[in-house]
């Protein structure tokens, strides 16, 4: 078998959250290969965050953010099991990157969940019109491409991350999950702009975090 460096577990370490240990052995099933070792550590940390979706959290902070230049300002709420974990760098962490997001991505829904049903309707109306020409045995899945796209712009957890757009914000909450070994959901935020109408101003709903799927 292949020494594993102590550069490449390092490496894995911080483009995953995992530990140390969980990165050397991932590496070492793997035979050394890196992409491998990820896909690895992700299914592990999927496994666990089903496991934990389940467990109450009503623990957590509630963070906020302005933007340089004071034009956008940001409110999250985001829980996890214990205040022992409420009160870890990691978790804060976590927490201020979430408010990063949401400056910058926009989301307007913490899920597809929380998306009004009315405006699906609209949103299916629109594809369907642009597709109308199509083959009908198409229609319904260019349909569906187009709704993964729409939920994938206002929801926050589809959305891909600003600093790693190789993974969602829901992978995120996996790996943090795994990482600090405790339910954790963004229950709700809202997203301030100067000069936007008050009807976009509405709080996005609650909802649990849900494990990302591989």
């Amino acid at each position: 078998m292949a020494e594993i460096s102590a550069q490449v577990v390092k490496k894995l370490r911080e483009e995953t959250g995992a530990g140390m240990m969980e990165c050397k052995n991932a590496l070492n099933e793997t035979g050394g290969d890196f992409e491998k070792a990820k896909l690895v550590l992700r299914k592990r940390g999927i496994a666990i965050a089903d496991k934990k979706s389940a467990r109450a959290a009503k623990e957590g902070i509630i963070a906020s953010y302005i933007h340089v230049g004071d034009k956008v300002g940001v409110l999250v709420e985001v829980n996890c099991e214990s205040d022992f974990v409420g009160r870890n760098p990691d978790f804060r962490e976590f927490v201020k990157n979430i408010t990063l997001q949401i400056a910058a991505a926009e989301p307007r829904y913490v899920s597809r969940e929380d998306v009004p049903a009315a405006l699906i309707e609209r949103e299916k109306e629109v594809a369907s019109a642009q597709v109308k020409n199509k083959p009908p045995q198409a229609i319904a899945k260019i349909i569906e491409g187009k709704l993964d796209k729409f939920y994938q712009t206002v929801c926050l957890l589809e959305q891909g991350y600003v600093r790693d757009q190789n993974i969602t914000i829901k992978d995120l909450v996996t790996a943090t999950v795994a990482k600090l070994g405790e339910n954790i959901l963004i229950r709700r935020f809202i997203r301030w702009k100067v000069g936007e109408s008050l009807d976009t101003m509405q709080p996005a709903a609650e909802t649990p975090a849900q494990p990302a799927q591989s």
